[in-house]
């Protein structure tokens, strides 16, 4: 019998449209708004599976996190001990998304672990109970979940799909990594915006996000980016990281947009997603010759 086989599963990455506090929960949490738009442009994640129960890293692109907190890892042991699974995988990460910029690159990973996981190891534990779990590894891992473009409230964990307009965005990585604590703990937060509603959103208003001014005070190189984007346009930070972006309408004026940008400044082109590319490599799962081979003719 030959070796399983690797399978590649993309991890997108994302935005946040906006990002509001309304106020603090009775569990000292803060709740939220926001819009998450899901990229597609992201991580891949390259498993398969193995018989012996473990969980394995390979590759190097994570080397530098250490195993206890790879929310990789973390997932794959998660859903095997909740399934009571007997198998195990391997796992190797491809990364693209930086670290510490707030496009949820290591939330996506994760995700896509459990989802692949489910689809590889065939579970068919459902998105729910695997949004269940994904909670309990990081508040934006149930929206790469599900993998729908959705307005978000509470910690994140309420959920309700939004169509969004195609749209193209220069995203923009400053390279520096702000711990969320201190964030949350800068005197000049606005922790009790007034809630937002979708039809907001939805007439353009600008309902902007908390974490920009203190993220601008705080490092010069944020500043310095949103100096250089606002040359193209209106720049904004995405999530609680250092990440900032522009949207346009179409390719062509982003890439031009990209092109009149200072040298060294680390920026892209991206486009906005429909819903993840997860879901489609999902409901191309298992392909063709694996098909022949669950169903007996080659296995």
């Amino acid at each position: 019998m030959s070796a399983p086989a690797w399978s590649a599963w993309p991890a997108p990455a994302k935005l946040n449209l906006f990002l509001r506090i309304t106020g603090r929960r009775a569990d000292g949490y803060h709740s939220l708004q926001t819009v998450f738009r899901i990229l597609d442009w992201g991580d891949t994640i390259h498993l398969r599976p193995r018989s012996d129960g473990r969980i394995v890293r390979h590759g190097d692109d994570l080397a530098a996190v250490p195993e206890a907190v790879d929310l990789t890892l973390r997932a794959a042991s998660l859903l095997r001990t909740e399934f009571n699974v007997a198998q195990g995988a391997d796992i190797r990460v491809e990364k693209r998304v930086p670290a510490g910029g707030g496009f949820g690159g290591g939330s996506s990973d994760a995700a896509t672990v459990l989802r692949a996981l489910d689809a590889v190891w065939g579970l068919e534990a459902g998105v729910e109970a695997l949004a269940v779990l994904g909670a309990g590894l990081g508040a934006d891992v149930p929206v790469f979940v599900r993998g729908h473009n959705a307005w978000a409230e509470g910690v994140g964990e309420r959920l309700e799909p939004v169509e969004l307009p195609p749209a193209w965005y220069v995203v923009a990585d400053p390279g520096v990594h702000v711990a969320t604590a201190a964030l949350f703990q800068a005197p000049e937060l606005t922790r009790d915006a007034a809630p937002a509603t979708i039809a907001d959103f939805a007439s353009g208003a600008p309902l902007g996000n908390v974490f920009e001014p203190v993220l601008r005070r705080l490092e010069p190189a944020v500043e310095a980016a949103f100096q250089a984007l606002s040359r193209v346009g209106t720049p904004r930070l995405t999530g609680t990281g250092s990440g900032c972006f522009v949207e346009f309408a179409t390719r062509g004026l982003a890439e031009a947009a990209l092109a009149g940008l200072p040298h060294g400044l680390r920026a892209r082109v991206v486009a906005g997603a429909p819903r993840s590319p997860l879901l489609d490599a999902l409901a191309a799962w298992p392909p063709q010759g694996r098909r022949q081979e669950v169903q007996g003719t080659g296995f």
